[in-house]
């Protein structure tokens, strides 16, 4: 935050210091809690895809999360947002609600959902670039060589889980970073204004009116097939509707918005680790030590690029 040095601001300066840092320990929290919450998503995703279409999922999870949205701005008696962010509402719908939902969905029906989450941990460096070149935050270089070397070591776990290579369906995760990156960031700018809560709210709507009519679409045919389905696959889907494309964007663009898409966006490299540990847990794929160490050397990056200079 670039601090006046005007004679007359000298008195008002260290107070304007303080409430920036309060308001960065704060996000870093907020984006903390959202990034454990997202965390589990791959691993859900795996296990709904297993058995349901990833079209079903990816709509069927947007749906329900709209029906959510739309009750909780009815609680709130939230007003229509300004017309002046809905550009930034709808990038937000195609980049979080459609795009990486649906990219990944069809990726991990031959992606381990370990091997996709290392591959998310891009996702920081892609969203801190996008603001950037976006021109709402200018980091320093000193930030962009903690952000590159976090993003280096997640891709060379990546590929050391590939063998060597990257999957065929690496690239559509790829595709899904992109999509979040700019959901992301454009969701942060108008959280500013509208708050977390409303602004995944008011994108989840605006997303419903092409979302529910899909689902149907693709329900429809396979309708009796979904009675076989099992619970696992349910309860996945639940988790992805409630929880990944609800609730953790209330933390998350929370986060982001009081502290800064670059350098909030910065605990999202420990996601991937986290992932991990669900894939262990939900889905029975092994961890091994490597993984814990790359996790330290991913936490040792976060904790340098806090004290890294960005500006606002």
């Amino acid at each position: 935050m670039t601090v006046s040095t005007h004679p007359l601001a000298g008195a008002a300066a260290p107070g304007r210091r303080d409430a920036s840092s309060r308001h960065e320990a704060h996000g870093m929290l907020f984006g903390l809690v959202g990034v454990a919450i997202f965390s589990l998503t791959l691993p859900f995703t795996r296990m709904a895809v297993a058995e349901l279409d990833p079209q079903i999922v990816t709509f069927g999870r947007a749906s329900g999360a709209a029906l959510l949205a739309g009750l909780w701005l009815l609680w709130r008696r939230a007003p229509l947002p300004p017309r002046s962010t809905l550009p930034a509402i709808a990038l937000v719908a195609l980049g979080c609600i459609v795009g990486f939902p649906l990219l990944t969905s069809v990726a991990l029906r031959s992606l381990p959902a370990a091997h996709g989450a290392v591959l998310v941990g891009v996702l920081p460096l892609a969203t801190a670039l996008y603001a950037a070149v976006r021109g709402d935050e200018r980091p320093s270089a000193g930030f962009w060589l903690m952000a590159v070397l976090g993003a280096a070591l997640v891709a060379i776990f990546a590929l050391r889980q590939g063998g060597g290579a990257f999957h065929s369906a690496d690239l559509l995760v790829f595709g899904a970073v992109a999509a979040a990156a700019v959901g992301y960031a454009e969701g942060a700018r108008v959280a500013r204004t509208l708050g977390g809560s409303e602004t995944i709210c008011w994108a989840l709507l605006l997303a419903a009116p092409v979302m529910a009519p899909l689902l149907a679409w693709n329900v429809l045919p396979q309708f009796g097939a979904l009675a076989r389905v099992g619970a696992p696959a349910w309860i996945a889907l639940a988790y992805l509707t409630m929880f990944s494309m609800f609730i953790g964007f209330f933390f998350w663009y929370r986060g982001l918005a009081l502290g800064g898409v670059a350098r909030v966006g910065q605990v999202q490299l420990l996601q991937p680790f986290l992932s991990l540990a669900g894939a262990a847990l939900l889905l029975g794929e092994p961890l091994y030590i490597d993984h814990c160490l790359f996790a330290l050397a991913v936490i040792g990056v976060v904790a340098a690029g806090r004290h890294m200079g960005v500006r606002r």
